[in-house]
């Protein structure tokens, strides 16, 4: 067995508190074997002047899109989607992919988050790129049959079933698996319900868009005369292990019925601002005993891969929601920033004790922005940026120690993630 100590600092215990202590990791293992005070390992990671808090997880993102990050800015979701953004990836190349999630995992990686959920295509590459970088993921192909005729569609659907199949446990178990049909509104009904059988029968989870905009829940609403989440809980959506992106516009009683089911909720604020969704209400969803994580979205719609970010947004958006202070605490979206997102992707992150996964991120306290100490709690929910982190592990390994990144070469990785995107901004 190997061990790591990552020494001298204080640490976010699961209740919030905040002790001087040190974290033993077993590195072979990938988990956490001791909190306590002078502990020693076979290597040090020194996190004097610094918080050990639990790697972030940025639970719904696409991360190729990096290479979209500013191709297409200030249009709402349909428009922004079909004029822009679904041109462009048709022409996408899974070295494109590659290039693309590698540069997301740099910007992750440098910001403390070790662990996302990605809802892309060329999944062999999304995992290659997950792999050399040493983050933890829950993978999926998109399912968009809008354009298709029925063979394409089904074509379609039925990889992100194979996808989900044959990619679970890589990277040395670093990688999990989803069906991700796009929206309740971007796959076709009939499709939906076979592939969403098809995966309960393999038992794979489901991943998937809703209730984002008021232009997504329209058409159920008048079509179905039900609303969009007990519509899909009658397509067989929403077993506990599920999990949906933004639930903008969701009423009490689908909050109820994710409460009833167990199914997870993403909130992705700042995507949500930008393309003028709307305001999640995620102070009534957690009231109703809903689970809820924080995602980024893509680097086209944030545009910045920031978990640091996304949680002042949605302590500040949450606030504005509710109409009130009080709402959505700092408290609340630093667990929605960790054991949330860890929940909802079913990983047993996001908590700095004995057992749990070694996935940690470390930040350096000593900034202006940071002082006075009279609440690092608030501090993570307010105040901290992910340019604040100086060390990241995953599963036991350090991805970066001291601001320096050990698995990438990040350089190396912009280059060719901008030489990418422009041949495929030409191409498209």
């Amino acid at each position: 067995m190997s061990t790591l100590c990552v020494s001298g600092g204080r640490v976010l215990l699961p209740d919030h508190d905040v002790v001087r202590a040190d974290v033993l990791v077993d590195q072979t293992a990938g988990t956490i074997l001791e909190v306590g005070e002078d502990l020693s390992g076979d290597e040090t990671l020194d996190a004097t002047g610094s918080l050990v808090l639990p790697g972030l997880v940025n639970a719904h993102t696409h991360a190729a899109m990096t290479l979209l990050r500013g191709i297409a800015d200030d249009k709402p979701l349909d428009a922004w989607l079909r004029e822009d953004i679904w041109p462009v990836e048709a022409a996408l190349t899974s070295e494109d992919v590659r290039a693309g999630t590698e540069l997301a995992a740099v910007e992750m990686i440098r910001s403390g988050t070790t662990a996302f959920a990605d809802m892309y295509f060329e999944c062999e590459a999304v995992v290659d790129a997950v792999d050399r970088a040493g983050l933890r993921a829950t993978v999926g192909h998109g399912v968009v049959t809008v354009g298709k005729d029925d063979e394409a569609a089904r074509a379609d659907a039925a990889e992100s079933i194979a996808v989900a199949e044959e990619l679970d446990g890589a990277a040395d178990g670093r990688v999990s698996t989803a069906f991700m049909p796009h929206s309740l509104t971007t796959v076709d009904p009939e499709i939906l319900r076979e592939h969403v059988r098809k995966a309960r029968e393999a038992g794979v989870p489901v991943h998937f868009h809703a209730n984002e905009t008021t232009d997504e829940v329209a058409p159920i609403v008048d079509e179905y005369d039900r609303r969009p989440l007990a519509w899909a809980r009658e397509q067989g959506l929403l077993d506990a292990e599920d999990f949906l992106a933004h639930g903008v516009h969701t009423t009490s009683d689908e909050h109820d019925l994710l409460a009833e089911t167990g199914a997870g909720v993403v909130h992705c604020p700042a995507s949500n601002m930008k393309l003028a969704s709307g305001m999640a209400p995620v102070q009534a969803m957690r009231d109703a005993g809903v689970t809820v994580a924080l995602g980024t979205d893509g680097a086209a719609s944030n545009n910045d891969l920031d978990v640091f970010d996304e949680m002042r947004d949605a302590a500040m958006l949450g606030k504005l929601a509710a109409d009130d202070a009080s709402a959505v605490p700092a408290g609340a979206v630093v667990e929605m920033a960790t054991r949330g997102g860890a929940d909802v992707l079913g990983i047993d992150s996001g908590r700095v004790e004995a057992g749990a996964n070694a996935d940690l991120a470390v930040l350096d306290l000593d900034a202006a922005h940071l002082t006075p100490e009279h609440d690092l709690v608030s501090h993570l929910a307010y105040a901290a940026r992910g340019s604040d982190v100086r060390h990241t592990v995953c599963d036991g390994d350090v991805l970066m120690r001291d601001r320096d990144l050990t698995t990438l070469d990040a350089a190396a990785v912009r280059e060719r993630a901008s030489d990418h995107a422009t041949e495929l901004v030409e191409r498209a």
